[in-house]
């Protein structure tokens, strides 16, 4: 038995909670990882984990282990990112994940210079509209927009967006501006599932959140859809800055009721916290940071 290998078999099925995930994510069938963990058992004389049909939890003996087979595995990463990072060549495979707009937008040039960069690294990119677990996934660096929950993550700010209610000039010329939130419930609405799955825009009225409910003519959960509806006269669509800008600049749409915008939503290029960042997804930060212009503040 290699005893790192089992190490590392035993913490991927205690984080997700199942051999066959871990096997996923190892890379290995979950025959070969129930081998692993229980050639570990069987040399520490004591139980790890509980297993019923449907799932698998700690023992005392696992939860205390656990402790310190991650101090020891995150200390061998370390030290060959260390090596890593002196040869100055970032290797591997980078796992990149991002919403799907944005995604298409931003990341995906700067991935592309990356790789022009670092012809060492195979680059994945994913593309989704939800947050995806980072560990559970196997991403490596995520964008994220907007408040961050996860403290567990490490994070570095490289922009900002605003919610911009925008509507094509065309539409605008027929139906008022609104020069109030609650004066939405009279337009035309276009709602992005996507940015909220409840149609309840909230806007700042005298300096207090002021929700506003409503009714949409059409809702879909794609970005696209939603801005090209808008576009074509079809109604109002709240949206993110950084989907609309180019649509704004070119005069297809005009941004209504800013003054009543909550504040810019921060973003955020996240991955596992670690002592020590892998050079593949250090090259990727510093890249970002060095020649991205993720600001969506002014349009």
């Amino acid at each position: 038995m290699d005893r790192l290998d089992a190490m590392a078999a035993f913490v991927a099925v205690a984080d997700l909670r199942g051999f066959a995930p871990a096997a996923r994510k190892l890379g290995l069938s979950p025959s070969a990882v129930t081998r692993l963990v229980a050639a570990l058992e069987e040399r520490l004389a004591t139980r790890l984990l509980q297993r019923t049909t449907r799932s698998v939890s700690l023992t005392d003996a696992g939860a205390r282990y656990l402790e310190r087979a991650r101090r020891i595995l995150s200390d061998l990463d370390e030290a060959e990112a260390a090596v890593q990072a002196e040869q100055g060549a970032p290797t591997g495979r980078l796992v990149v994940a991002a919403s799907v707009l944005f995604g298409r937008l931003a990341v995906a040039p700067v991935l592309s210079d990356y790789l022009a960069r670092h012809p060492g690294v195979v680059a994945e990119l994913t593309l989704s509209d939800r947050n995806v677990n980072l560990v559970e996934d196997g991403i490596d660096v995520a964008v994220r927009i907007g408040a961050l929950t996860d403290s567990s993550l490490h994070a570095r700010r490289v922009g900002a967006t605003r919610r911009v209610v925008v509507g094509a000039p065309a539409y605008l010329a027929r139906r008022p501006a609104p020069r109030h939130p609650d004066e939405l419930v009279e337009h035309a609405i276009v709602h992005f599932t996507g940015l909220d799955p409840t149609p309840a825009w909230r806007f700042v009225v005298a300096g207090r959140p002021h929700p506003v409910a409503l009714r949409p003519v059409l809702a879909t959960n794609s970005t696209d859809a939603t801005i090209a509806h808008a576009e074509r006269g079809g109604g109002l669509t709240l949206a993110l800055a950084y989907q609309v800008a180019e649509a704004v600049r070119a005069g297809r749409l005009a941004v209504v009721l800013a003054e009543f915008e909550p504040p810019p939503q921060p973003i955020h290029l996240v991955y596992p916290s670690a002592r020590l960042v892998p050079a593949k997804v250090r090259a990727f930060v510093d890249l970002v940071l060095e020649t991205c212009d993720w600001s969506y503040v002014a349009l």
